[in-house]
Parts: structure tokens; C-alpha cells; sequence
């Protein structure tokens, strides 16, 4: 009898991560459907029977409820919200103008978290929700500072997530929180200490290890829990 194949939502996959985790899940058998800001050449590339490519901006509440009125008759065994950005990130929090600041904080936590509750009912039974955080979100492990906004938007993120958990906790979904570790991608930079495809398999390892299981978790992409 043949294994019914897994569907996976992954929301930012233009480039980057995100992109990498889509072809990794690809090359593992899963069905995905990949979300993109504006056309993306890297997902056109991977075209297949088995890939289908919505466009949708986190940051819009239109947009976004309309792919969820779009994607009605799917279900989802991971939905993977990757999206983010790191806006002047290198800069000191007093030296970022209060309007970057605050769309730093709206699309690497608010969005992500508005997108899951939209979403959480086209999971399938026993579903995962996983969020991109980093380690740089964890405030035990803030032992270098820098990076200001991008922690705290991440930091928030981890927050909001628990309470999300928490507040669905009977509804039988798992939720991850997930580091992918120094990566070198635009974000990351060409000094990062692991390449795209490094990172891509530990995540897609730690997520199908997660499958079926409840509550929360907070690893990186080696499958280490990481300190809040």
C-alpha cells in the first residue's frame, strides 16, 4: 500500500531558505505549496505536478485572506512560515527610525503569528505550524548584543508563539519555533558559517521527526533545544 503523500505549506519561499526548503521537501516525495511576494525565477524553476506556487504578501490581510479562501479544499500536514526580513539590522535601536522598527516587528512577529490563526484550520490531523525564528531571538543566549530590532522582532515572535500554543492547545497541532542556523543567504551574508542546503536538510529532518507530536518547541536545525 502506498504512503498517502505529505503536503507541505511553505510561506516565503522565493529565495533563500525558503526556497531551499521547498526543493528539499520536493526531492522527499511531499507536495508543496510555495508562496511568493512578487515572481520568483528559483520557484518557476521547480516547477512540477507536485509544486503549486501562490502569490501572497504576509504584511496584507487581503492578500492573505485571499489565498486562504484559495487553498479551501487543501490540508496541510506542515504549514512553515519562513517569511521575514533584518532592516537595518546592524544598526543600534536608537538609530532606527520608528516606522522600520515597527515593520520590522510587524512582519517577523505580528504576520507570521496573524497568518497561523487564519490558517491553523486547513492543517491536517495531527498538523505541525513551524515559524523561522533564530537563536538570536533567545534572550538567555544574548551574550554579544547587536542586531537590536531583528532580536527583539524575534524574541517577540517566540512569545507570541507559546501564547498561540497555548491557546490552541486542544486542537491537536504541534508548533515549532526553529534556528536555521548562520546561513549564507542575502540575509546572512557570504561569512555565514553553513551554506543553504546545509541548513534546509537539518530543518526538513527536525520537522518530519516532529510530525504528529503536540506542544511546543524551539530548535535549531540540528534538532538542539535552544534556551528562551
Amino acid at each position: 500500500m502506498t504512503e498517502a503523500r505529505k503536503n507541505a505549506l511553505i510561506v516565503g519561499a522565493s529565495r533563500g531558505l525558503g526556497l531551499g526548503l521547498v526543493e528539499t521537501f520536493l526531492a522527499r516525495g511531499w507536495a508543496v505549496t510555495a508562496t511568493q511576494r512578487s515572481p520568483s525565477a528559483g520557484l518557476a524553476a521547480l516547477a512540477s505536478d507536485a509544486l503549486s506556487i501562490e502569490t501572497a504578501d504576509i504584511d496584507d490581510d487581503g492578500a492573505v485572506a485571499a489565498l486562504h479562501d484559495r487553498l479551501a479544499n487543501q490540508r496541510y500536514d506542515l504549514i512553515f512560515v519562513v517569511a521575514g526580513v533584518a532592516t537595518q539590522a546592524h544598526d543600534p535601536a536608537h538609530d532606527v527610525p520608528r516606522d522600520v522598527a515597527a515593520q520590522v516587528y510587524l512582519t517577523n512577529a505580528i504576520s507570521p503569528i496573524r497568518f497561523a490563526e487564519l490558517f491553523r484550520d486547513r492543517l491536517a490531523g495531527n498538523g505541525l505550524i513551524a515559524f523561522m525564528s533564530s537563536i538570536l531571538g533567545s534572550v538567555a543566549l544574548n551574550e554579544s548584543g547587536g542586531w537590536e530590532t531583528y532580536r527583539a522582532s524575534k524574541a517577540a515572535l517566540n512569545t507570541l508563539a507559546i501564547s498561540f500554543e497555548i491557546r490552541h492547545r486542544d486542537e491537536g497541532f504541534g508548533v515549532l519555533l526553529l534556528h536555521p542556523g548562520w546561513v549564507r543567504t542575502e540575509m546572512g551574508g557570504e561569512e555565514a558559517d553553513i551554506d543553504v542546503t546545509t541548513s534546509v536538510t537539518g530543518l526538513t529532518d527536525v520537522i518530519e521527526a516532529r510530525l504528529g507530536k503536540t506542544g511546543i518547541a524551539y530548535l535549531d536545525y540540528t534538532g538542539a533545544t535552544l534556551a528562551w
